[in-house]
């Protein structure tokens, strides 16, 4: 059981951790947009960089330097959203899905141009888990993604449902033409949507990098997940995104255990079929996803 905590809960709750930021996004864009953003992935990308960029400068922690990231993906969705997506907004929405796989194509080819194709780290050197009770032996990168997950998902509860820009999100995702009858800015809102989803997107792009090594495909390869996250949620519903990002994260790692033999259940090779399979299956039995979303 110790096992189990450490080699497969942990860091599945610190993938789902990773998910869950960047299903939030994909979430509230698609809830207010209404649609699917396939750039988001890339996005996450470009945040990672933009923390990767800071440490050659400053060689601190990565995660000091979280504001940079945040700022260049902030600035790059801001961007293309005024020039490749407001114009399109009117039309119908397959013509901004379409939009924004031209969108992931140009993230990835500026991250290849400007930081190159091979994979590049953080830090250096060996990181030594943090041993508690003399049993638990969990890697302090995790212990740090977990934590400031939760605060971050605290804080964005808080958000949504205290404060007045929160509330009306909420209002232009339920019912947008009547939120703006009721005399609402939607362009604020819109603004606003694309600035937590960047933020939320880098940091999970910093979070993934340091986990593994910096490359431009990164944020692309999970965004399928992330997607199977916010479906799994409920389309709109951010909290749901959370929790579906962590149930996949989790469902990923803990299928590789050894539950019933000493071979792993499902091969560490096809665990990123888990998330394809949930994602399947809840749009088959229950479409509105676990917290009663947006259909898709």
């Amino acid at each position: 059981m110790i096992d189990f905590i450490n080699l497969y809960l942990v860091p599945g709750l610190a993938i789902g951790s990773v998910y869950a930021l960047g299903a939030v996004g994909i979430s509230m864009i698609f809830g207010i947009l209404r649609f699917a953003h396939f750039a988001h992935g890339d996005l996450m990308t470009l945040g990672g960089y933009g923390v990767l960029t800071a440490v050659w400068l400053i060689p601190v922690n990565p995660l000091l330097l979280l504001p940079f990231g945040i700022a260049l993906a902030i600035v790059a969705a801001l961007a293309v959203d005024e020039f490749f997506y407001k114009p399109l907004r009117k039309l119908p929405t397959i013509y901004t899905v379409i939009a924004s796989f031209g969108v992931a194509l140009i993230f990835r080819s500026l991250a290849q141009l400007f930081w190159s194709s091979g994979n590049q780290v953080f830090t250096s050197g060996v990181r030594m888990p943090m041993v508690l009770f003399d049993t638990f032996r969990i890697s302090e990168l995790h212990a740090q993604v977990i934590v400031l997950t939760v605060v971050i998902a605290i804080a964005l509860h808080f958000f949504l449902t205290r404060s007045k820009l929160g509330r009306a999100m909420r209002a232009v995702s339920d019912e947008p033409e009547l939120a703006a009858v009721a005399g609402l800015d939607t362009e604020k809102v819109v603004r606003w949507t694309w600035v937590i989803g960047a933020s939320l997107a880098a940091i999970a792009g910093v979070f993934a990098g340091m986990d593994t090594s910096m490359h431009p495909n990164l944020g692309w390869n999970l965004l399928l997940a992330m997607f199977a996250a916010a479906v799994l949620g409920g389309i709109g519903k951010p909290m749901g995104a959370i929790a579906g990002g962590l149930i996949i994260g989790i469902a990923e790692e803990t299928v590789t255990f050894t539950w019933f033999s000493d071979d792993a259940f499902i091969s560490p090779s096809y665990k990123s079929a888990v998330a394809f399979f949930i994602m399947v299956a809840l749009l088959l039995f229950r479409p509105q996803g676990l917290f009663k979303g947006r259909l898709l």
